[in-house]
């Protein structure tokens, strides 16, 4: 048997694409620790099998009979790859403009969202819900990058464009009359419930997974406002059942009490941000097992660099009317037993530190098992790939990190760089520099 420590694993690593490689061999793990998120305990002293990318078994360890390469993380625990439900990686970085999204032409947003994939790979997240890009299909295109390997990145799953109302929270906003915003950041605008399924029926046939609703006003959007309804419940039914025709689902930008219940109503797999929730939209969601992905971290991010940095009035003003109240209704939704998908609106702050909303979901009533849960096994269901991630089982693709110390007694440590493997490959560490 030959033990490696992880700084002499061997890589594959093409030159030209930064990209894993495909392991064709049986390979070994031995975790210190290994986190069974669905079974909500810490087992000691674990042997991962790997074969074609995939787990084959999880057992007690014990040394392979074989000459087997064994990655020696007896010292570590070993967590499944993280899985954040709310990204925006195919896009360019927040600013204070709000004509940023004009400044950069595709090429140049598809190269940023190279760089952010493999940014989001670094910081321990293997899969991703990356939920809208203003350049449509940018996201599709780099999903395909990274299926192909010659991009590295997550695995992602992508919505090609906002489905939103004309001047609606999708929409490039706050310019003078008369200006003229590319067809490409128009592609979802839609007219009425028709027109609704027909835009989504589009998006499918150009190779979408899933779709995002714009449902009420944006905080990060001028001329919206986060409580008002922009789509009627009919209009988002129309989009849920034109989902389900492609085998798949809608999920619902919703602040506001009343778009979020009516997109409940209507259907949805899950509601994102979730800022106004109100008692009877946790029972309505509790009832209809509709998922929340609740950005509770982003708020103090929002208000710390946005007033440094002159962000729109508009925005901070919103985003401190929408911060305090969307984290107490994630403490009372977690006390109902509502499904919670960890999801951050990483893009919006700087996309790599993904994992600082985790300690805020301790803050606010989650244990460190339920918040860990929230980015591996729930929100692998509510993505529908739970056969694939998740959890660290057989059959499930090799993806996993591994950290030093416990996580479970202290959960910042996710937010220290982990080693990552996604398919049994080791991700480099210093692809880029400053990482």
């Amino acid at each position: 048997m030959k033990k490696f420590p992880i700084k002499c694993i061997a890589l594959a690593v093409s030159l030209s694409s930064v990209a894993l490689s495909a392991h064709a061999e049986v390979l070994y793990v031995h975790a210190g620790r290994l986190v069974d998120v669905e079974k909500g305990q810490v087992l000691n002293d674990q042997r991962i099998k790997i074969e074609d990318e995939r787990i084959v078994a999880v057992e007690s360890w014990r040394a392979p009979t074989t000459q087997s390469k064994v990655i020696d993380w007896s010292t570590k625990t070993v967590l499944p790859g993280l899985i954040d439900a709310h990204t925006h990686i195919a896009d360019w970085d927040m600013t204070n403009n709000v004509a940023e999204p004009l400044l950069h032409s595709p090429q140049d947003v598809a190269l940023m969202g190279a760089k952010h994939a493999y940014q989001t790979l670094r910081a321990g997240f293997t899969t991703v819900h990356d939920l809208g890009t203003y350049r449509a299909f940018t996201d599709v295109a780099l999903r395909d990058a990274i299926n192909a390997n010659r991009v590295l990145g997550p695995r992602m799953n992508v919505v090609g464009a906002y489905l939103t109302v004309a001047g609606g929270g999708g929409e490039v906003t706050g310019f003078a009359p008369g200006v003229e915003i590319p067809a490409d950041m128009r592609v979802g605008v839609y007219r009425d419930a028709n027109d609704a399924r027909l835009k989504t029926r589009y998006l499918f046939q150009h190779g979408v997974d899933t779709i995002k609703m714009m449902g009420t006003g944006a905080v990060l959007a001028e001329g919206t406002e986060p409580g008002q309804m922009e789509m009627s419940e009919e209009e988002m039914r129309a989009v849920v059942e034109e989902a389900k025709v492609h085998k798949s689902y809608a999920t619902v930008h919703a602040h506001g009490a009343e778009g979020i219940k009516a997109a409940i109503r209507a259907g949805v797999k899950s509601v994102e941000h979730a800022s106004l929730l109100d008692d009877e939209g946790i029972r309505l969601a509790k009832d209809k097992g509709t998922y929340l992905v609740m950005d509770i971290y982003n708020g103090d991010y929002i208000d710390e660099i946005g007033r440094k940095e002159n962000w729109p009035e508009s925005y901070l003003r919103k985003n401190s009317e929408t911060t305090e109240v969307q984290r107490q209704a994630f403490r009372k939704a977690v006390q109902a037993g509502v499904r919670i998908a960890y999801g951050t609106d990483a893009g919006v702050y700087p996309i790599g530190t993904n994992a600082r909303q985790f300690a805020y979901m301790v803050k606010y009533g989650m244990t460190p098992m339920q918040a860990i849960q929230s980015a591996t096994v729930v929100a692998a269901d509510m993505l529908n790939w739970q056969a694939d991630v998740g959890a660290i089982s057989a059959g499930r693709y090799a993806d996993m990190i591994a950290v030093d110390g416990d996580p479970i007694a202290d959960i910042s440590l996710l937010e220290k760089l982990p080693v990552v493997m996604k398919g049994g490959a080791i991700v480099p560490p210093d692809v880029l520099p400053g990482l």
